[in-house]
């Protein structure tokens, strides 16, 4: 479990192998299953959800241990162009601890590892450090359009294999979650976007 922001507990961290003869190899990463994307009367709403959460359910037993979930929260002083943001969101300024960001509860129990950030991408030194320079990243998770894509990318640029399973995503509507999903096949093959069969499958190409 997360020690802080972003922390892991090193008595608890365990380098994501390859995985075995019949598991996916890499980390499955989960970004931001939170109340406030889940719930209905959020001014963040994610409309599909539920759909991206049975994704994550098919996903989550086939890499066991290998799973880091990620929490975005406010920072405390939003500085520069995040002030201007929290001008048009300011129902979200409020502390890591309130309800909005819980993860929900099926999620929340199963949340071993945990990173927490107040930027869109959850490319952070311990969710790399968790990976590896060699390893895959699995994404799944909402939005897609926002920061499963911000997550994608920025571990692209670090060198990293990812692989986005784009039945375990939602965005902010369809066209946007088709649109971030299609901007983010154009980096093949540092990204290649796949389906949850074909990570339950085994090294897709």
């Amino acid at each position: 479990m997360s020690t802080g922001h972003g922390r892991l507990d090193p008595t608890e961290h365990t380098r994501p192998g390859r995985g075995s003869a019949d598991t996916p190899r890499g980390l499955l990463t989960v970004i931001d299953m939170q109340r406030v994307f889940a719930e209905p009367d959020s001014p963040w709403a994610t409309p599909r959800f539920d759909e991206a959460a049975e994704g994550v359910r098919r996903l989550l037993p086939a890499f066991g241990d290998r799973v880091t979930f990620t929490r975005f929260l406010a920072a405390e002083k939003p500085v520069g162009a995040w002030r201007a943001y929290y001008d048009q969101w300011p129902f979200a300024l409020q502390p890591p601890m309130a309800r909005l960001w819980e993860l929900t509860d099926e999620f929340a129990a199963r949340a071993r590892h945990l990173v927490e950030a107040t930027t869109f991408g959850k490319w952070t030194p311990e969710l790399a450090e968790r990976v590896g320079a060699e390893g895959r990243l699995v994404l799944a998770g909402v939005s897609t359009d926002c920061c499963v894509l911000s997550t994608a990318l920025a571990a692209a640029d670090a060198g990293v294999e990812v692989l986005v399973a784009a039945d375990a995503c939602a965005g902010v509507d369809d066209d946007s979650h088709a649109k971030a999903l299609h901007v983010m096949d154009l980096y093949r093959p540092l990204i290649r976007v796949v389906t949850v069969d074909e990570v339950l499958a085994g090294d897709p190409s």
